[in-house]
């Protein structure tokens, strides 16, 4: 598949939230990336598919402008591997970092290749709840309504035009297959499971153009769930 979208800025995205882990590169107009399906093997896939693209631009990680990384909601695990190895790559060359919704990333991959206008993401979250969230096309992007929520299924509660088609993303629609009842027009998207990096640069893209980067000391995974928080690396408060 082939995202179309302007490119400029060198920025190389990171993703280990859900089962599958992913990393893409954009970089003089063309986007360079990875894909497994490895729920138990982040940790040793990511180094060697960040080392891969950088390889095939013929580029090494000082061209590197800034770094997307998912930064949730998913897996409490992949999450923390994602934000680890983030702070590891950025920190030797002091590179900005961008957090990307998991949830967002879905849904852009929607818009950017199936060309949905409104699109409802949900990955299971175990527990008997989802982590889901309402996106509409603006300008191409994907963008949020409302929140991004944990909660039961049933308190899933659509914000979009339900006389309009509803592209449904995620493995909550296959954990919770009720979800798809919730407005007639929600149709179940198989393409799209888990977020990718490659739509992930677009998302990131914009974000660096509206100022949203941060220091790699304020890299904010996003869990929804308030009993987990993020330990920052020991001697950088």
């Amino acid at each position: 598949m082939t995202i179309t979208h302007e490119h400029s800025a060198c920025i190389l995205a990171l993703d280990t939230c859900t089962e599958s882990c992913s990393a893409a590169l954009q970089y003089q107009g063309q986007i360079y990336a990875e894909l497994a399906d490895a729920p138990r093997e982040h940790s040793q896939r990511l180094l060697p598919m960040v080392d891969s693209v950088l390889k095939q631009a013929g580029i090494s990680l000082d061209k590197v402008a800034a770094i997307a990384y998912g930064r949730g909601p998913g897996s409490f695990t992949g999450i923390r591997i994602c934000t680890s190895m983030t702070q590891g790559l950025a920190l030797g060359l002091d590179l900005p970092v961008i957090g990307i919704s998991t949830l967002a990333a879905m849904a852009q991959m929607a818009i950017s290749e199936h060309q949905a206008e409104q699109v409802l993401c949900a990955i299971d979250a175990r527990m008997g709840e989802v982590y889901w969230g309402q996106f509409v096309a603006v300008d191409g992007i994907a963008t949020l309504v409302g929140k991004e929520v944990v909660s039961a299924p049933a308190n899933v509660q659509l914000q979009l035009d339900t006389q309009a088609p509803i592209v449904a993303c995620g493995t909550g629609f296959d954990a919770y297959p009720d979800l798809l009842a919730l407005g007639k027009g929600i149709l179940a998207l198989d393409a799209v499971k888990y977020p990718d990096a490659r739509a992930m640069l677009i998302l990131a893209e914009a974000g660096i153009k509206a100022g949203l980067t941060t220091s790699v000391d304020e890299l904010e995974p996003v869990y929804l769930r308030d009993t987990v928080t993020w330990k920052k690396l020991p001697g950088r408060e």
